[in-house]
């Protein structure tokens, strides 16, 4: 887990609630929401105090008026098998890098804006744990990784417990997998089961977590998200473009879509080796994150 140190990154001086290492997550969701929310003209002030007089006591009070924002995004992460405890601390970690480089010229709320860089460091926290999860490469680990909440969705179980024998058997049948695969799969991305319990016995019953966290709506952070995803996808579409076509069709074959082919089935359609696929494939996608990140600073400088 980050370390509270390296979180008060704005704020050396008062602490960040701590987060347990493990469990206990009930009584950190508790205290944030003790944390007042900020009016629009609170936030103002506060963020020119800490632009134009470095003052970290402001930067400080806007952090904290966050954490909620941060914990929530935080939430939809945790069936990824990480413990949640360390996606809440990188997601804090995102906000406060949102605080500090925020522009009040944008003309936009901080939380809009927190959004992208809280997402940011919660997918980089994932791409750096994957070795820890250990999801392989392997096709069928990765039929499992993308594909067994949705079928367990479609067989209506959504708590995160061991799985029957015989729902273990239907979905490695479904997916063309073994029943071992299934089992230990499940396992890991159980994540945080203790905040996912339902209260209540009806179907409408909200699970814990959806009680503690604020769940006032906020339409401008809705919106930011949609715009988000729109701005990912089209920016995406545009780089793949950019790419030769073996490489791109590698990318959307390979990352793009619910069940990967594999090395051997790529290879096999252009004619070359399983290592050649894996070394194109590696070249591509270092090709296309430096076209998007390109793409998205070009945009970043004509909306400023």
């Amino acid at each position: 887990m980050t370390t509270s140190s390296s979180l008060m990154v704005l704020n050396p001086t008062p602490q960040l609630p701590a987060l347990p290492e493990s469990g206990g997550l009930l009584a950190y969701f508790e205290k944030i929401k003790s944390f007042p929310v900020l009016s629009e003209e609170e936030e103002r002030l506060l963020i020119l105090d800490f632009k134009k007089n470095n003052n970290l006591e402001a930067a400080h009070r806007l952090v904290l008026s966050h954490l909620r924002l941060a914990a929530k995004i935080a939430l939809t992460y945790r069936r990824y098998g990480l413990p949640l405890a360390d996606l809440i601390s990188e997601a804090n970690i995102g906000l406060m890098q949102a605080v500090k480089k925020f522009d009040i010229a944008k003309k936009v709320r901080l939380s809009t804006y927190a959004i992208w860089w809280i997402k940011a460091a919660i997918n980089d926290f994932i791409l750096r744990s994957w070795s820890l999860v250990k999801i392989g490469t392997v096709a069928a680990q990765k039929k499992l990784f993308y594909n067994l909440g949705r079928i367990k969705a479609k067989l209506g179980l959504y708590e995160n417990k061991e799985l029957e024998p015989s729902v273990v058997k239907q979905i490695a049948g479904e997916l063309v997998v073994d029943e071992k695969e299934v089992v230990e799969m499940n396992r890991r991305l159980g994540g945080d089961s203790s905040l996912n319990v339902a209260v209540g016995d009806d179907e409408d019953a909200r699970e814990k977590i959806d009680m503690l966290v604020d769940r006032r709506q906020n339409l401008e952070a809705s919106l930011a998200c949609k715009q988000e995803a729109q701005q990912k996808h089209r920016v995406l579409q545009k780089c793949l473009a950019m790419l030769p076509e073996r490489e791109a069709y590698i990318i959307r074959r390979r990352m793009l879509t619910e069940t990967p082919d594999t090395l051997e089935e790529i290879g096999a359609r252009f004619s070359v080796s399983r290592e050649r696929i894996r070394q194109i494939e590696k070249k591509a996608f270092e090709h296309l994150a430096e076209l998007v990140k390109k793409e998205l600073s070009a945009e970043e400088r004509q909306a400023a």
